[in-house]
């Protein structure tokens, strides 16, 4: 399996994880009679701070998904991993790094960090577009 293929299978399964993660959080406050199942606010704002990250963080790996996965999706479909399978792994750790440390805390040492991160997935989009770009054109 190719790194690109592991780091996308990694990405979807932090999705769900992240998903399941809200459902499980939901249902304990359905079941303990904390708010009814028809009552929570797509955005999290209206559960505890933990719940408002965790939704959040599946919030941001969703929207960032179709650059980072697109990118890499694109790399599959072209049969250019070359360019994506040294770095895939990296992206997938600054992914998971990002997801981690915003579930752990929102001080401003902890945002800098996660944004650290973020501009890690970035620039190694930005370089495996500009290389594919470069390999098409």
């Amino acid at each position: 399996m190719s790194a690109t293929i592991f780091a996308v299978i990694g990405y979807i399964g932090l999705i769900l994880v992240l998903l399941v993660a809200i459902a499980v959080y939901r249902t304990l406050l359905v079941s303990n009679k904390s708010k009814a199942s028809n009552e929570f606010n797509p955005s999290g704002s209206d559960v505890s701070p933990f719940g408002q990250r965790l939704t959040r963080v599946h919030a941001n790996a969703v929207e960032s998904f179709p650059f980072v996965g697109g990118a890499m999706l694109l790399a599959l479909a072209t049969n250019s991993t070359v360019i994506t399978d040294g770095l895939a792994l990296w992206l997938l750790a600054a992914r998971f790094g990002q997801a981690c440390i915003h579930l752990y805390s929102t001080s401003v040492m902890a945002v800098q960090i996660r944004f650290v991160f973020f501009l890690v997935q970035l620039g190694i989009v930005g370089y495996w577009l500009w290389q594919l770009g470069l390999k098409f054109s």
